[in-house]
Formats: structure tokens, sequence, C-alpha cells
């Protein structure tokens, strides 16, 4: 049976497939709305322009809404408060002001961009640093709570983290992360760990690059075999298994027959044994190691 099109955490309806909005520049707009005229119904996306264009993200989602495609309760909106080693010159806060203070002035801002009230999950976009969480991690994170604690944030998560500072956030936060998104790297069991952490606690995790970050796999012929069977590509094929192993994915694509064929993987599934081959195919499976605690 084929899992459905969403799923249920903390009561919110979260899709299975989310839209990438990151490295579009003045194709956003454009991209976003055409992503919602696939079938999206979750975008992602992130206040620093560096990366991202938020506003033209908010403006393709209205043009959706005003033909009537689309209504906003329909769909799962998704951004970040990224720190100021991760901006460019284009700050959606003033630098100089606390932590507190950019966290609320970027929200403030993404909320202006997206033409919302309410932010459906706002997302820690990565630590200072790979070595545990700092002072000022915290404190951007004490004021994503209040965010959530004023009822403008559904979900809180945290992305571009470690096991450690994963474990770290997880025990001493007021509100815990719901969600995680990491790059995820075939030859690292697809993110094992932090998956079989996210498990154990009932967080979520989206996976980006599973394609970008994993070329090395598109010729092997496992998977090949595995594809030629259900008759389907290797992107499918990768992004099908992400789902079956838990994996919320995200897909950046500009190609309206890849957005196609990227939302038809909902309508297949793969067989226990397809699964388990899949998992081990670019990873020593004896150098993983379980942390659940």
């Amino acid at each position: 049976m084929v899992p459905g099109r969403t799923m249920l955490t903390d009561g919110i309806k979260l899709p299975r497939f989310i839209y990438g909005t990151a490295w579009k520049k003045n194709k956003t707009k454009r991209l976003t709305a055409l992503a919602l005229e696939q079938g999206f119904r979750s975008i992602d996306t992130a206040n620093q322009y560096k990366h991202y264009n938020e506003a033209a993200v908010g403006e393709g989602i209205r043009e959706m809404v005003e033909s009537g495609l689309i209504a906003r309760e329909d769909l799962f909106l998704q951004t970040k408060f990224t720190h100021r080693p991760g901006q460019d010159h284009r700050l959606p806060y003033d630098p100089n002001s606390s932590i507190p203070d950019q966290v609320e002035q970027s929200f403030v801002s993404s909320l202006e961009h997206l033409g919302t009230e309410i932010i459906d999950s706002y997302v820690l976009h990565g630590p200072l640093s790979r070595n545990g969480l700092g002072r000022d991690d915290w404190a951007a994170w004490r004021a994503m709570e209040a965010i959530y604690n004023s009822g403008r944030a559904r979900i809180l998560g945290v992305s571009n983290v470690t096991l450690e500072q994963l474990k770290s956030l997880y025990k001493e936060a007021c509100v815990q992360p719901r969600f995680v998104q990491n790059r995820c790297y075939a030859s690292q069991g697809w993110d094992y760990n932090i998956r079989s952490f996210c498990k154990a606690n009932e967080i979520i995790y989206q996976g980006f690059s599973l394609l970008t970050a994993n070329r090395g796999l598109t010729s092997d012929p496992e998977l090949n075999r595995i594809a030629s069977r259900h008759g389907r590509d290797i992107s499918q094929i990768i992004f099908r298994f992400a789902i079956d192993i838990g994996i919320v994915p995200l897909t950046g694509t500009s190609n309206t027959k890849h957005m196609q064929a990227d939302l038809d993987i909902l309508n297949f599934h793969l067989n226990v044994e397809e699964v388990q081959t899949l998992e081990v195919l670019a990873a020593n499976k004896d150098q993983l190691q379980v942390s659940t605690g």
C-alpha cells in the first residue's frame, strides 16, 4: 500500500514532498507558482538573500492564491532564520541589534514576504559552528521559542545540524525541534545516525540534495536494475526510497516534467528488499553507529 500524500505531526498536516526554492534568483516567483500549479503544497524558503528570494516566493504564492488554484490553508510554509555569517550584505535585520531582536525582525519580515500571519515551520538555518551550540545559537532558539509560544509559528526545526548539536538542542530546549533538515549523503548511510535519533524521538527528518549530493549513484547497476523493474528513472527511485525510510525529501527542480515525475513517486513504492539494498548502497554499514539516546 502506498502511503498517503500527507502525514501528521503535532496535529499539523505535512505533505510528503517539499519544493525547495534555493538558488532560483530572478526565477523564484515563476518557479514557485509553477511548483504549486503542478501540485506541490509544501514550500521551503529562507529569509536569506544570499541563496533565496523569499519575497519572490510570496509573490508566486499570491499569484496562485489569487488565481483560485489554491488557498493559504492548503499550504505548508517553511522558512528560516539565518545567522549573520550565512547572509550577504542584504540583511533582513539590523546586525547591531541583539540576537533575539534579529530573530524577531527576520520573522516579521518573513510574514510580510509570504503574505501570512502564521509560519507553519520556522527553522534555525544551522548553528554558527559544527562544534556544539554557542550562546548566540541558544539566544536565537529562545527567541524562536517565544515566537512559537506567541502562536505565530506552529512548529520549530533546525537545519545543517550534527548529532551532538541535535541531542543538546532536544535535551535543553523548552520547545523541542520537530524537524531536522540536513544534506543527505548515501555515503553516510543517508545521514543514518541523525535519522535514527529523529525516529527514536519523533522528529521528522527532511533531506535535501538527495540527487546532487549523490551523483555517483546514477551509474550503480543495482539502482539501475530497480529503476528498470519499476519503469522509473533514477531520481524517482531515490526520492521514493527516501520516503520509504522516513525522509521527507526536498526537490528544487526547475523543469515542469521533473516536477511531475517527482510528485508521481507518491503513486508507487519499493519492496522491502529494494529498500534494504538502497540503504547500504554507498555506505559501509559497519561504520554506522546507531545513537538514539
